[in-house]
């Protein structure tokens, strides 16, 4: 088979519908497998699921409080995570033998930062302050009426042999209720919110067109 070009600009792709969390995994393994053989383009996959709780590689089985949905293991870092329609998933695998934009090659702590800058850019668009919080993991914002701070996207990811697989999740207008089956992220002493919950209606496709307007000012 012929290797493709050098370096193509990865691959934007979005899934109409639902796509279930299993055939997910199977898809990101199999095309992480390629990139890193050289076969095939790297690749931002964005999806909606179903109402599923997955559990990362330090997830507690405490913090599992009611299982009403489909419980996985995903294979990624961190903790609980909820995906559900009106959230979109962007899986994001890279090489990261090469720098991408503002990230170094080979430098895990700063791919993970950049994707946090990636959703900080997109969500500037919708004139919503995120921000990174010392300690806790994903973007947050304040809420005006609590004076506390509630989530709006969660990142999670796993490397490969050098190339990236599974990514952030952002709550578009999820129901937010489906949250409190889990301890998102192991924090249960802050929220969760959405850009509907603040008061900014946007639709799936807005939040895909920011997140795809933001991703050359930090990835090249």
């Amino acid at each position: 088979m012929t290797a493709l070009p050098a370096n193509p600009p990865p691959e934007w792709i979005v899934s109409e519908g639902r796509t279930p969390y299993a055939e997910a995994l199977s898809a990101m393994e199999a095309q992480v497998a390629a990139i890193r053989e050289g076969q095939a383009n790297e690749r931002v996959w964005l999806v909606e699921h179903e109402p599923t709780y997955t559990a990362g590689t330090s997830a507690r089985p405490e913090d599992l409080r009611d299982a009403r949905f489909p419980v996985f293991a995903a294979g990624r870092g961190g903790q609980w995570t909820y995906h559900g329609p009106g959230q979109r998933t962007a899986y994001v695998m890279l090489d990261l033998t090469r720098p991408h934009g503002t990230v170094p090659a080979r430098d895990i702590r700063a791919y993970v930062h950049g994707l946090e800058e990636w959703l900080i850019h997109a969500l500037g668009r919708f004139n919503v302050r995120a921000e990174r919080r010392e300690g806790r993991v994903g973007l947050w914002v304040v809420n005006r009426a609590t004076g506390g701070e509630d989530k709006i996207a969660a990142i999670g990811v796993r490397v490969t042999r050098w190339v990236s697989w599974h990514g952030i999740a952002l709550n578009v207008d999820p129901d937010l209720g489906h949250f409190g089956g889990i301890v998102p992220c192991g924090i249960s002493e802050h929220g969760v919110t959405s850009l509907h919950a603040l008061g900014i209606p946007a639709t799936m496709e807005e939040a895909d067109s920011a997140l795809l307007a933001a991703w050359p000012e930090v990835f090249g």
